[in-house]
């Protein structure tokens, strides 16, 4: 039986994340300084005080989650975990993926997804762009519903996260023609969330096209662990493919059903959710219930999660 690890991504966070794991591993600060030597300001201080309004905006986000999920993983590693035979990340956790792969630097990944935030943020005035989240609706029917609602905007399903959840993204407009729609359709819930910048849609074109000229100074080594990525839900090693991968997930869906299923297919009967949260073992268990997932917050989830990887 093989095992993965999974990095959550945006909506995991929240002000003291990680408190406790930090009292007992003085790993958990030591990755946050490094973090905030690159960043420039205290990180850890901003995740344990916040404000929220303040923890919540995209560009502080991303470095934090980063972090957070990273802090986690480099304290399995030092507490003898065995390594997991696949790593996926949703959305931004793919960053996180590619750091335990050992295919990109940390501090370089600090500096990418602080960037990246920074130009989600300005690719699309605020009050411009809508995420909304879908309940109860066949993936078709979305992606149908937001086809009809587009009117020569932009409004597309970008994130896939389980059956009967999918997130749709674009302009504001569209995205509230969508909702109505897809209430039509019969949509358990149809209901705006409460962020600004449009994800994974076509409106981040532009910013990906920024993103792609600091990617190539960035040095990428080719993966230890197989990555599943996010724009195919394929496993991916080689340096040049996982680079590309990347930079098109900024403007593409991300395919988290399709990625937890082929995780399952390949014979992974075990998973750790390695970051602040439980939202990917929410979504997992809705995809596929077989597989267990474990969390590593504190040393007896920890020690739990290394007994289930050596029974794997």
């Amino acid at each position: 039986m093989k095992s993965a690890f999974v990095f959550p991504g945006q909506g995991s966070q929240s002000v003291g994340m990680l408190s406790a794991a930090a009292e007992t591993w003085p790993m958990i600060s030591e990755t946050f300084d490094e973090a905030s030597n690159v960043l420039g300001y205290d990180l850890w201080h901003l995740c344990q005080h916040g404000p929220a309004e303040e923890l919540n905006k995209t560009m502080i986000t991303q470095p934090a989650l980063l972090t957070a999920s990273v802090a986690l993983w480099r304290q399995w590693c030092v507490s003898d975990g065995p390594r997991p035979d696949f790593v996926a990340g949703h959305s931004l956790g793919e960053y996180s993926a590619l750091v335990a792969a050992e295919s990109l630097d940390f501090i370089e990944a600090v500096r990418l997804v602080q960037l990246r935030g920074e130009l989600m943020q300005d690719a699309v005035p605020e009050g411009q762009g809508r995420m909304a989240a879908i309940l109860g609706l066949d993936d078709a029917d979305v992606i149908a519903a937001c086809q009809e609602a587009a009117e020569g905007d932009v409004v597309s399903a970008v994130n896939f996260n389980a059956p009967g959840q999918v997130v749709i993204a674009g302009s504001a407009a569209a995205v509230e023609r969508a909702i109505e729609l897809c209430k039509t359709r019969g949509a358990r819930k149809a209901m705006p969330l409460p962020v600004s910048v449009p994800s994974h849609c076509a409106l981040m074109k532009g910013a990906a096209e920024q993103l792609a000229e600091a990617l190539e100074d960035i040095r990428f080594n080719d993966a230890v662990i197989p990555v599943v990525q996010n724009v195919n839900a394929e496993p991916a090693t080689d340096a040049g493919v996982l680079k590309a991968n990347l930079l098109k997930q900024l403007y593409s869906p991300v395919l988290w059903t399709d990625s937890v299923q082929k995780l399952s297919s390949d014979g992974v009967g075990v998973a750790v959710e390695c970051g602040a949260g439980k939202v990917l073992a929410g979504l997992i268990k809705r995809i596929d219930r077989s597989l267990p997932v474990y969390g590593i917050e504190n040393p007896d989830s920890l020690s739990e999660a290394i007994k289930a990887f050596g029974q794997s």
